[in-house]
């Protein structure tokens, strides 16, 4: 009879355990977009509880999310020297645009 309880109990903080081990995993991609301050980050959490409704679907696009942002670089696509270059070529098409006559 006291091993029916204590078996029980066990069941129950397994199955507790499991509920919120599955709702921390589905918080992971929030809290990197937190970390990294990314703009849609309040996106990625509502999308995060969707993804849970719908069995994990969606979390790997939403890691992809809001691993793709970072501060320092902006959406991953270059660093300084891509900036650079976006600069210069701003310069040559400003200049370009005054030759032109209107």
């Amino acid at each position: 009879m006291f091993l029916d309880y204590v078996s029980l109990a066990i069941l129950i903080a397994v199955l507790i355990i499991v509920f919120y081990g599955i709702i921390a995993v589905h918080d992971i991609p929030h809290a990197i977009a937190k970390a990294r301050n990314h703009p849609h980050q309040d996106a990625i959490g509502a999308a995060g509880w969707v993804s849970l409704f719908m069995l994990g679907a969606l979390w790997p696009f939403l890691w992809i999310w809001a691993m793709a942002y970072r501060p320092d670089r902006g959406w991953g696509f270059g660093g300084t020297e891509t900036r650079a270059r976006l600069a210069e070529f701003d310069e040559r098409l400003a200049r370009l645009e005054k030759r032109v006559p209107r």
